[in-house]
């Protein structure tokens, strides 16, 4: 367990005061200042720098202004949970995009938290980007949040799991989940995979994204996505310059402690990158 000057530095980032005895009040209000506060980002990927899924280590580079993916944002928050006096589990769930070539299913390709609190039993899951804004209860249902319809229900790919529906406007369709309980030592081999491998997407692409009250922002390559009440807007970045300032205004992440040589590398990786994308998009409108 985490200590308890820990616990206090991690609810300080949050800017939280200590969210006394463990209930469900108190936990949207930790789930939401997450969600808003840590970035989901994958750039240590991209700096070539390997990261473990050690819940401390998470916890350390969150507190230096940092964020991580789901092992890392989800493997930090159960452990400031658990310290805090919630019952937390950890599980194995399965993320399912347009583009994957696997069926849905609980792959390991993210973790998922649930929290029982009381005699109610919920999905806690602070690191799927645009999705959850609070916890839902494992109850079928559609959920508004934030400006996103997600809905519940029991999954078709992993029997007595559940599956997360994502809204349309979403970055993903859907997140299945097993209710067996998992350990860091399950998700090992899919977080090596997906921090190295050139298949993996985010070795492919810069991916950032946070949660706001009113929607989200997302960053994917060089494109800004940004969902409010006024509509969903998309602005693509011209410049070094203009995307070292989205990723400081936008999400918090001024990259203080990444030199010139790897601020340059960083950039030209993500220019790369996105004129390869472009040139792809240009090629099925060829063939379409």
């Amino acid at each position: 367990m985490i200590t308890r000057e820990t616990v206090d530095r991690y609810l300080r980032h949050l800017g939280l005061p200590h969210p006394g005895a463990p209930g469900p009040a108190a936990l949207r209000r930790l789930h939401r200042a997450h969600v808003e506060r840590v970035p989901y980002e994958n750039l240590e990927i991209q700096l070539g720098r390997p990261t473990s899924i050690d819940p401390e280590e998470s916890i350390d580079r969150i507190l230096r202004g940092r964020g991580g993916y789901c092992y890392h944002l989800n493997g930090a928050f159960a452990a400031l949970l658990d310290a805090l006096g919630y019952e937390v589990t950890w599980h194995l769930a399965g993320v399912h995009t347009p583009i994957d070539p696997q069926p849905p299913g609980a792959t390991g390709n993210h973790l998922a938290l649930t929290v029982r609190c009381g005699s109610e039993h919920l999905l806690v899951d602070v690191a799927l980007g645009d999705a959850l804004y609070e916890p839902l209860p494992l109850r079928e249902g559609t959920y508004h949040q934030a400006q996103l319809d997600l809905r519940m229900e029991p999954s078709e790919a992993v029997p007595g799991g559940w599956r997360l529906q994502h809204d349309p406007r979403g970055s993903f369709l859907g997140m299945d989940f097993a209710l067996e309980a998992a350990g860091p030592a399950d998700f090992a081999a899919q977080h090596e995979w997906l921090s190295t491998s050139p298949d993996s997407p985010f070795v492919r692409a810069v991916c950032v994204q946070l949660r706001t009250a009113d929607g989200y922002r997302m960053l994917r390559g060089l494109v800004l996505i940004r969902l409010d009440p006024t509509g969903r807007q998309v602005r693509e970045l011209g410049s070094a310059d203009e995307w070292f300032e989205v990723l400081d205004t936008e999400f918090g992440l001024p990259l203080t402690e990444v030199g010139p040589a790897e601020r340059a590398d960083l950039w030209s990786r993500a220019h790369a990158a996105h004129q390869a994308w472009k040139q792809a998009q240009e090629r099925e409108k060829a063939d379409a």
